[in-house]
Parts: structure tokens; C-alpha cells; sequence
């Protein structure tokens, strides 16, 4: 992948990444402070085995990692709605292809944009993380990552989850009922496989994603 450039090299052994629409080089060159930021979030983060085993989805320890160091660096949850007025214009009498300056009716679609949310958004960078959730919310989040880029609130958006590689690590444990963990973390929930799909059907739009793979390289013995 020639945009490892883009990234710190002892970033390499602790996730996997992959860039559509060049988001690494959008965020190397126009927004360096964000990028560093996240980096220096991604540096940080250690998962320990009990955090592995904790129930709660997105409501664990782990989300709640990347609120401490991101929300003190200026990174906020943002919440849009939005209406759409449609102006309809008669064309002008005998004059194809002309039409008038005034509208003869106007119409509001209520909701048009509908309470879209982003759990960080800085500058015009936007950032969601996904540890455990149904496989249903990167479609959430990529609809609502393409909204606000349409909208011109953002340029380019990150996705963190789970990369294959901690299935290695969820196979060899079990949690305090003594239930494999492989079964809480299923195919069925949110990891880089059924995120790379929607992103190669262009789910995204035309917004720019990095998509991030948190590995077993972050998960520390307790």
C-alpha cells in the first residue's frame, strides 16, 4: 500500500488500513493537526483481556478511551437535521429554456435531513468508532459520513472497528460464564469485513473514508 507513508510506521504492527477516495492523503495534506491527533489517540490505545470480556458493546471501556484523549483536543459529537425548500419556476412564455425569478410555489419537505450524528468531529475531519455494534450501523454511519459531506461540513471521515485479526485472540477465550468470545464478537457485528464491502459499493458517496482495523498487536495481557 504506497499511503503507508502517510502513517507512523509503529502504527503498522497495531492496525490495518485501508483509504478510499485518497482520505490518508486528504488528511496528511489538508488536515495534519487532526491526523496527528488520531494518530497520537491510535498510539495509545491498549486494550487489556478483561476490557475483551466486559459486556456493553459501543457502552465498554473501549469507546470510552478515544473520548479522553479526543474530546480535550477540541473534537465534539455533532448532531444535524435539516429541511429541503424546493422553489418551482415556470418558464418564461415563448422562450424556451428561460424562467422566471420568481417562484410560483415553494414546498418544504420537513426532515429532509434527518438527526444524523458523528461521535467526533473536528475541523472538517469527522471520526466514528465501531467496536461491537450490529453490522447495520456502518450503513448509519457511512449515510450520515456522506450527508455531511454533501452538506460541505466535512471532507473526509475515519471508521475505527475490529480487524479479522483479533478473531485469533476471541477464539482462545471465554467469558465469566465461560461462553467462547468468539460468539459475542460474530460475523454478524462490526469489523473490517463488513465494512471493506460497503465501502467498495460506494456506500460512502463520494466522501472520502479511512477505514482503520484495531489487531491483536493492542490487546496487553492483564
Amino acid at each position: 500500500m504506497s499511503d503507508y507513508k502517510y502513517i507512523r510506521a509503529n502504527l503498522l504492527d497495531k492496525f490495518e488500513f485501508q483509504s478510499y477516495g485518497h482520505a490518508l492523503e486528504i488528511l496528511s495534506e489538508a488536515f495534519p493537526t487532526e491526523w496527528n491527533e488520531i494518530q497520537d489517540c491510535l498510539e495509545r490505545l491498549s486494550i487489556s483481556v478483561e476490557e475483551l470480556k466486559a459486556a456493553g458493546g459501543n457502552e465498554t471501556a473501549i469507546p470510552k478511551k478515544f473520548d479522553e484523549v479526543l474530546y480535550p483536543l477540541g473534537w465534539r459529537e455533532i448532531r444535524i437535521t435539516g429541511d429541503l425548500l424546493v422553489k418551482i419556476y415556470p418558464r418564461k412564455a415563448m422562450q424556451r429554456g428561460r424562467f422566471t425569478n420568481e417562484p410560483i410555489d415553494e414546498k418544504i419537505l420537513k426532515g429532509y435531513i434527518d438527526g444524523h450524528n458523528i461521535d467526533f468531529i473536528k475541523d472538517k475531519v469527522a471520526f466514528d468508532l465501531e467496536w461491537n455494534s450490529k453490522d447495520q450501523t456502518f450503513d448509519r454511519d457511512l449515510l450520515a459520513m456522506r450527508t455531511y459531506f454533501d452538506c460541505g461540513l466535512i471532507e473526509v471521515g475515519i471508521i475505527v472497528t475490529r480487524s479479522k485479526d483479533l478473531n485469533d485472540i476471541f477464539k482462545t477465550l471465554t467469558d465469566q460464564a465461560g461462553k467462547q468470545l468468539m460468539s459475542k464478537y460474530g460475523a454478524s457485528t462490526t469489523w473490517m469485513g463488513k465494512l471493506e464491502y460497503r465501502l467498495k459499493s460506494r456506500r460512502n458517496g463520494g466522501c472520502p473514508i479511512l477505514a482503520i482495523g484495531i489487531k491483536k498487536s493492542c490487546i496487553k495481557e492483564n
